[in-house]
């Protein structure tokens, strides 16, 4: 069952993901699932799924030298933001660093603060609890590592939701205060790990919360309780 929490920073976080939803809701007055989570009753909102780790020690033996080698691939480094003032094109990339991880390249810690580095720095807008929820916790990270496992992600399109586009075409000034923009991307993460010739992918879809303002490339608000399409 899920308890309060009674740690200090709790409440300014849920402060700061009320805002930050309020903020996109003041645009996105249609978007579904966004009402129940802001009347939610100290529950945790839905979250998106996490990536599924799959151990090669439950279900297939160990390569044996008679076997043939799986090609290595070079570790990845951390999820670098881009410069750019596309909020769509911002969204691609968020979505493919939060869907993409590398257990031999870095640690948990290191991807958690490569991540936070693309939230915006306006703490008001600012989420990182949404994002830290799609990171494996640091045990789970450390029984991933011992099977080199790691996740690329294909991003296939991004687009603003259609309750977004509506409500901007009806008050274009709608936007003018926090310039923050609702952007739902879809890809595909594929996993893999030592040892296997080929892993696991799955189909993802994902509604980002994105802060372009005039004068200043893009940054991450957070990672939206719900999809919007």
């Amino acid at each position: 069952m899920a308890r309060h929490s009674t740690h200090p920073g709790g409440a300014s976080r849920v402060r700061r993901r009320a805002l930050l939803v309020a903020v996109v809701l003041a645009v996105l007055v249609a978007l579904a699932g966004l009402t129940a989570y802001l009347t939610r009753d100290g529950r945790n909102p839905s979250e998106p799924p996490a990536p599924a780790p799959i151990s090669p020690t439950a279900s297939s033996p160990a390569p044996s030298p008679s076997q043939p080698h799986t090609p290595s691939v070079r570790p990845r480094a951390l999820p670098v933001p881009p410069k750019t003032h596309d909020p769509i094109t911002f969204g691609k990339a968020a979505a493919a660093a939060l869907w993409s991880y590398d257990t031999r390249a870095y640690s948990q810690a290191g991807l958690r603060k490569a991540l936070h580095g693309w939230l915006t720095t306006e703490a008001k807008y600012a989420d990182s609890a949404s994002v830290d929820k799609l990171v494996p916790s640091p045990a789970l990270w450390k029984e991933m590592a011992a099977n080199g496992q790691f996740a690329t992600a294909k991003v296939h399109e991004g687009h603003f939701p259609n309750a977004f586009t509506r409500a901007l075409q009806e008050d274009p000034g709608a936007i003018a205060d926090a310039y923050v923009y609702a952007v739902t991307v879809s890809g595909k993460q594929s996993i893999a790990w030592k040892g296997s010739t080929a892993g696991g992918a799955e189909s993802r879809t994902i509604t980002v919360a994105v802060q372009c303002r005039p004068h200043q490339p893009c940054s991450l608000g957070g990672v939206m309780p719900s999809v919007a399409p």
